[in-house]
C-alpha cells in the first residue's frame, strides 16, 4: 500500500484575487494561495484523502502563508523546497461580469520554476497512487527536468500520472514553443484533464470533444476528461478489457463568482473518487460516471466563492449539495 492517494508537483504561488474596489475607485485585491496542481492535491485532502505537494517558494512572506496553508488542510508539505534567489510566484487575477478569469504574472522566473531534480523527494514520489503535474512545470529550467525526471520515478514505482495541460499565454515563449511540450505528456499519461479552450490550442479549433477524446486515448491515456464549462464535462475511457466508451456528464446550474480552480477543483474530485476503489482505472461506465458527477459538484461548489484552495469544499458539503 502507498502511502499517499495524491502527490502533485508544480507551481504554487499567491493569486490576488479581485475584491471590489476602495472608496477612490482603486482595485482591491484577496490574497489567496494557489497554483494548479497545489489547488487540485488540495481538493484532495479537503475532501479527506491523503495528499502530498513537492514544490518551490521563496523565502518570503508569501512562501510562508501558502504553506501554512496546505498544513491547515493536511496536505503534506515535507516535499516543498525553498529558493532564496527568487520571490514567491504571483498572479493577480482580474474577473469579468461572469466570473471568468484575466492573468497578470510576476514570474520572471519566479520561484516555483527553480525546483531541480535534487530537490525531489524521492520517497515521496514512489509512495504516491497518482503523481499529478500540469505543464507550467514544463516552461522553465530547471523545474522541467524535475518534471521529467518525479514522472519516471513514480512510473518506476508503479504508480499512476494524472496530467492537466494548462496554457497561459504569458507564460510560454510562444504557441509553437507550447504545444510540442505540452503534447509530449500524453504519451506518459493515465488521466489527462483538458478544458476545451486548451483542446482547440492542442488539437485545432474544428476538433470536437468526440475527436479529442479519442486522440487522446490514441496516445496511450486511459481516461480523458474534456470539461466544458457550465455544460459539464466528456470523458473517454478504456475499460480494463479494452473496450471504449464515452459520454457527456453534466452539471448543476449554480450562480459564478469566480472561476478561479473550477478546472482544478474537478480534477481533485476526480482523483479523490478515482483513489476510493483499489485499481483507480478498474470502473464500470455507471462507476465512472458516478465519479464525474461527484467531481462536476466539487467544481460547482467552488466557483460559488472567491479564491481556489479556500472555495474548495469538504466531503460533507459535496453530499449535502444534492440533498
Amino acid at each position: 500500500m502507498k502511502k499517499y492517494d495524491v502527490v502533485a508537483l508544480g507551481e504554487i504561488l499567491i493569486d490576488f484575487t479581485f475584491a471590489g474596489t476602495n472608496v477612490d475607485g482603486k482595485k482591491l485585491y484577496e490574497e489567496n494561495p494557489g497554483g494548479a496542481p497545489a489547488n487540485c492535491v488540495s481538493a484532495v485532502s479537503k475532501l479527506g484523502g491523503k495528499g502530498a505537494f513537492i514544490g518551490m517558494t521563496g523565502r518570503d512572506s508569501f512562501g510562508e502563508d501558502v504553506r501554512r496553508v496546505l498544513e491547515e488542510i493536511t496536505v503534506d508539505t515535507s516535499g516543498m523546497r525553498y529558493t532564496e534567489s527568487q520571490h514567491t510566484t504571483l498572479a493577480f487575477v482580474s474577473l469579468d461580469e461572469s466570473g471568468e478569469r484575466h492573468f497578470s504574472f510576476c514570474r520572471n522566473p519566479g520561484a516555483d520554476t527553480q525546483l531541480s531534480e535534487n530537490d525531489l523527494d524521492k520517497a515521496m514520489l514512489e509512495n504516491a497512487r497518482i503523481f499529478h503535474i500540469g505543464s507550467l512545470s514544463l516552461t522553465d529550467e530547471p523545474c522541467k527536468s524535475a518534471t521529467l525526471k518525479a514522472i519516471e520515478i513514480v512510473k518506476k514505482a508503479g504508480g499512476l500520472i494524472s496530467y492537466d495541460p494548462n496554457y497561459r499565454a504569458a507564460l510560454w515563449h510562444g504557441r509553437a514553443d507550447a504545444i510540442p511540450l505540452m503534447k509530449s505528456i500524453f504519451p506518459l499519461a493515465d488521466s489527462v484533464k483538458v478544458s476545451d479552450e486548451e483542446l482547440a490550442l492542442l488539437f485545432g479549433t474544428e476538433t470536437s470533444a468526440e475527436a479529442g477524446g479519442n486522440a487522446l486515448l490514441d496516445r496511450g491515456v486511459r481516461l480523458a476528461m474534456i470539461t466544458l464549462g457550465p455544460k459539464g464535462v466528456y470523458y473517454a475511457a478504456k475499460l480494463p478489457n479494452g473496450e471504449r466508451i464515452s459520454g457527456t456528464v453534466g452539471c448543476e446550474k449554480v450562480k459564478v463568482v469566480d472561476t478561479t480552480g473550477a478546472g482544478d477543483s474537478f480534477t481533485g474530485g476526480m482523483l479523490y473518487r478515482l483513489t476510493r476503489r483499489e485499481n483507480p482505472f478498474s470502473f464500470t461506465k455507471e462507476e465512472l460516471e458516478a465519479d464525474l458527477r461527484f467531481a462536476n459538484t466539487v467544481a460547482s461548489i467552488c466557483v460559488t466563492r472567491r479564491g481556489a484552495i479556500p472555495a474548495l469544499p469538504t466531503l460533507s458539503e459535496v453530499e449535502a449539495f444534492h440533498s
